[in-house]
C-alpha cells in the first residue's frame, strides 16, 4: 500500500497473504498488533517463530502434533481395523469433536483438483497404499465433504482400493452433510449422525 513505512508495508504484505485477508484486512491487523504491548507482539512473534520447531507431521496420519507419533496414532484403544481418511487435519479436529469414531485417520493434504494443479501425486496416496498393505484395515471411510473435488477423490480412492485392496471395505459418511460442503464447517450433530450412517460406497 502506497504511503505506509516499509516495515508496516512488509507485515501488511506478509498478513495479506492469509487466508481471508486481503489488503485492508491486513492493514487493520497490523495497526491492532502496533497497539497491543510490547511483549504481547513479541511473544506472538516468537509462537510464529516457534511454530516449525515445535510441531510434527506424524508419520501415521499426516496430522500435526508435538510428537511423533501423534497421540490418536499413539492411543492402543484406537482401533487399527478402521481408517477415516480426510482431506485436512482440522476435518480430523471436527470428526474428533463429535466423541464417536473411535478409529485412526489418515490426512490426505488436500483434494484432487486438475484445474488448481492438485493432482493425486500431490496427495498422501502413498501413504495411504502403506497404511492399507500392512493388512490391519477392514474399512476406509471417506469423509471428504461433498464438493466436486471430494467427489473426484473420492472416486479415485475407490478405483485405488477396487485395483489394490478388494477386501477392504469402502464407506462414506452419509449424505445429511449439504452439497458443497467441507467436512470441518459441519455441525457436531450433522458429523456424528452422517458418521453413524455411513454408507457403502458402491
Amino acid at each position: 500500500m502506497a504511503g505506509l513505512p516499509k516495515p508496516l508495508a512488509d507485515l501488511v504484505g506478509e498478513l495479506s497473504k492469509l487466508p481471508g485477508l486481503g489488503p485492508k484486512s491486513a492493514l487493520r491487523a497490523a495497526l491492532t498488533l502496533l497497539k497491543w504491548p510490547e511483549e504481547r507482539t513479541r511473544g506472538l512473534g516468537r509462537s510464529i517463530h516457534d511454530l516449525r520447531d515445535s510441531l510434527h507431521i506424524c508419520s501415521g496420519c499426516a496430522g500435526l502434533a508435538e510428537s511423533d507419533p501423534c497421540p490418536i496414532c499413539a492411543d492402543p484403544r484406537r482401533s487399527q481395523e478402521s481408517l477415516c481418511v480426510v482431506s485436512e487435519w482440522d476435518s480430523l479436529l471436527a470428526l474428533e469433536e463429535t466423541g464417536l469414531y473411535k478409529g485412526r485417520y489418515l490426512i490426505l493434504g488436500g483434494l484432487i483438483s486438475p484445474l488448481d494443479g492438485v493432482e493425486p501425486g500431490s496427495l498422501e496416496i502413498e501413504r495411504l497404499q502403506a497404511r492399507l498393505s500392512e493388512g490391519q484395515v477392514g474399512e476406509v471411510i471417506l469423509a471428504l465433504g461433498t464438493t466436486l473435488e471430494a467427489e473426484a477423490t473420492a472416486s479415485y480412492i475407490k478405483n485405488l482400493l477396487e485395483r489394490q485392496y478388494p477386501g477392504v471395505r469402502l464407506t462414506r459418511l452419509a449424505q445429511g452433510i449439504p452439497l458443497g460442503a467441507e467436512v470441518k464447517y459441519v455441525d457436531k450433530e450433522t458429523l456424528r449422525q452422517s458418521m453413524v450412517h455411513r454408507q457403502e460406497l458402491g
